[in-house]
């Protein structure tokens, strides 16, 4: 059965709080928002500069049946727009367009635009509603789902936000056709880190398609994306504000965050979450929960898909100190997420200092 036009339902504590449609064109957008009665109201869409260009005019064209007015407002693409100044600039763009509590935001991009637009939503007027359209890999089966909204604070990734739900989640599969290889492969780090904390299955079912995931071919495509949906719909229901089980989608976030700040964001995000997830496999190995053929596996794995499991140009002691500020801190300690087995992740608050050294070595390069 082919995924796409299937929907998935996403429950915030036992009432239904969105969908997450597959599609393969913005065709049905329209008629799922008129079933969300947000018909004759203003619209404004949210994007960055390069998706704006592709896919702005198309959304605006779905979007003018029913709506009353149809605004665009694109940023500079980047993390580096991810902060309160383009907060404020799309503050004021929603005033000046006078926007009240009952229009409507269109978060169009990947996961800066759709954290971004979830935090202007939550706090504009105190909560006006928003819908995610995600146009990257990435966005489409992690940053969308789950009303995780917020900014970067002086380089300190995610600092700022709000656990703030949207009303849908409608995801174009031929967005996919003009992504860049590099932002391809970025999302294909989170889609394999599904497999490796719930589902061994899946996994297994990842590698055996590989030719056709490269291939980007629609099919596997949607069976992909509504499985990794699936595997987030069901932790984020379980734990909606990261009290305790949805800290598993964490793995490899700690280190890779880490990195990616010590980078300054020259590597994507998913590139860095490939790295950090081979960092804590490190740590999996070295605590015999996993063996040495596994660890490898794990590896050729994210190096199959485009991904890197190393980093140069780092000092170990330097990116040791920012785990130290990640925001996932619980009394001191830092929460790490480990692999108990291959499809079992766990939340490990017992992971030395010299086990965190030894595994960001471990991905080290030294430069020559």
């Amino acid at each position: 059965m082919n995924e796409a036009g299937k929907a998935l339902e996403i429950k915030v504590d036992n009432k239904l709080a969105y969908e997450i449609r597959i599609e393969e064109s913005y065709r049905f957008l329209s008629e799922i928002l008129q079933s969300l009665d947000m018909q004759n109201r203003k619209f404004m869409i949210l994007t960055d500069r390069n998706v704006g260009k592709l896919y702005a005019e198309q959304v605006e064209k779905a979007l003018r049946p029913i709506a009353k007015s149809v605004a665009v407002y694109p940023f500079p693409a980047g993390e580096k727009s991810k902060n309160l100044d383009t907060v404020k600039d799309c503050y004021e763009q929603l005033i000046l367009h006078g926007f009240d509590r009952k229009d409507i935001l269109i978060a169009l991009g990947g996961g800066v635009v759709g954290d971004l637009t979830g935090f202007v939503a939550s706090t504009y007027l105190r909560g006006i509603r928003f819908v995610q359209v995600p146009t990257t890999l990435l966005a489409m089966v992690d940053s969308s789902i789950g009303g995780k909204t917020g900014v970067d604070f002086n380089d300190y990734k995610n600092m700022v936000g709000a656990f703030y739900q949207p009303k849908l989640v409608y995801i174009n599969l031929a967005a996919l056709k003009t992504l860049p290889a590099n932002q391809y492969y970025s999302g294909m780090g989170e889609i394999i880190k599904h497999g490796l904390i719930k589902d061994c299955n899946y996994y297994t079912w990842i590698k055996e398609h590989t030719a056709q995931i490269k291939a980007k071919d629609y099919t596997t495509l949607a069976k992909m994306i509504y499985r990794s949906c699936r595997i987030k719909k069901e932790v984020v229901e379980e734990d909606p504000k990261e009290a305790g089980v949805r800290a598993l989608l964490n793995f490899g976030h700690t280190i890779g965050h880490s990195v990616e700040k010590l980078k300054n964001f020259t590597l994507l995000h998913g590139e860095c979450v490939s790295i950090g997830m081979a960092a804590a496999a490190y740590i999996s190995l070295q605590r015999g929960d996993i063996t040495e053929g596994q660890y490898k596996d794990l590896l050729q794995t994210l190096q199959a898909f485009e991904q890197p499991i190393t980093v140069q140009g780092l000092d170990v002691e330097a990116v040791l100190e920012a785990t130290k500020l990640d925001k996932k801190m619980d009394a001191g300690q830092i929460k790490f997420i480990l692999l108990k087995e291959i499809g079992e992740g766990i939340i490990d608050t017992t992971v030395s200092e010299k086990e965190i050294r030894e595994a960001i070595q471990s991905v080290m390069i030294e430069e020559r």
